[in-house]
């Protein structure tokens, strides 16, 4: 799952920003995505011969996605990841505010196709059989789009712009998006 989701974002705008330097790109989000995965509420999807991969968290209404998150503090955050802490750690409070939390609801952090298999409709068959779910049990869903292609996907599935895109110093766009439950 670590190296789908590391082959998938290595050339992502948001991560090159993230994480500058290439030599230590796929360490840093190794440690970027561990936790997504050990998170209480996480729900982890392989898709095809490992060429997708996603991670969903059913969030309780007040819940927060990175609430469990020993190591979310400036010290923590320098301690993995250096100097590129203060990057996430700008990123993570210019987002928090943005995350809708009245309602219970599922919240996608990351989902991502290697480059080989981008634009073959993994994406569409990941995002189509998590939201059937979803739609099924009445629960809407968030995400944060981080270009303007993976932002065109997830309106193809029902997700609208919520409210003004999130940029942080000289970072990539990002949109926050949300998509009610369809019936």
């Amino acid at each position: 799952m670590l190296d789908v989701l590391t082959e998938a974002f290595m050339n992502d705008p948001l991560v090159c920003w993230l994480f500058p330097k290439a030599a230590e790109r796929g360490h840093l989000q190794s440690h970027f995505y561990r936790p997504l995965l050990t998170h209480p509420a996480a729900e982890a999807y392989l898709a095809g011969r490992l060429e997708g991969a996603s991670v969903w968290l059913t969030l309780a209404a007040g819940q927060t996605p990175h609430e469990e998150q020993p190591d979310a503090s400036e010290a923590g955050q320098h301690a993995v990841f250096g100097t590129n802490g203060a990057r996430l750690l700008a990123l993570g409070q210019a987002l928090a505010p943005r995350h809708p939390d009245r309602e219970p609801h599922l919240y996608l952090p990351c989902m991502g196709v290697i480059s080989g298999r981008q634009g073959s409709g993994l994406g569409s068959a990941m995002l189509r059989h998590r939201l059937a779910r979803a739609d099924a049990d009445g629960l809407p869903a968030y995400l944060e789009a981080s270009s303007p292609r993976s932002r065109a996907l997830y309106q193809r599935h029902g997700f609208e712009d919520l409210g003004e895109q999130v940029r942080v110093a000289d970072s990539p766009l990002l949109w926050p998006m949300w998509r009610p439950p369809q019936h």
